[in-house]
């Protein structure tokens, strides 16, 4: 019998900046695909349409005020911030953990410093929507979805590459 891997530790870099110690928690990215119902003519009942990617973002929140992360603000090309979120995973079964990296390029759409109030813990929030995402477990890469250049990579098979080729890219 097995049992489940948990986070046992964390840390997010942005722009190859190491933000250890700083952050407190992550909402790693939600993965979902468009859907639309669809029956046609002698069909007893809808199917699933598959359109592709729903948009993804991520949510971050910091221990207090980061400069560097303002500095980003308003970025104006859709995969202007690099976020690496590297986590360690490990079963209560296991002696060894397993490395989960996400990697997401996008801009942050919002940023929410928090309340000032002197001598009470902050928090710096911030939504970061990507046009870029690959996550990798222990070194191979299990998701890859590059919106933009229409590349969406499962376990290594790239199901828009006969897409691509039928529109002419």
């Amino acid at each position: 019998m097995g049992m489940p891997s948990k986070l046992k530790g964390f840390n997010l870099f942005q722009n190859g900046e190491n933000f250890v110690g700083q952050i407190a928690e992550v909402t790693l990215p939600k993965l979902t695909r468009k859907m639309e119902d669809w029956q046609g003519g002698g069909m007893s009942g809808p199917i699933k349409v598959d359109f592709g990617n729903e948009g993804i973002q991520m949510e971050w929140t910091a221990g207090g005020f980061m400069k560097s992360v303002l500095k980003q603000y308003g970025i104006t090309t859709h995969d202007g911030v690099l976020l690496r979120f590297a986590g360690g995973y490990q079963a209560e079964d296991s002696t060894s953990y397993d490395s989960i990296e996400i990697v997401v390029k996008g801009r942050h759409m919002e940023i929410d410093p928090g309340t000032a109030k002197a001598k009470e813990d902050t928090s710096f929030k911030v939504t970061t929507v990507a046009s870029y995402y690959k996550l990798s477990v222990n070194g191979e890469d299990i998701i890859e979805l590059d919106f933009v250049n229409m590349i969406e990579k499962i376990n290594g098979n790239d199901l828009l590459a006969a897409l691509r080729t039928a529109i002419g890219l």
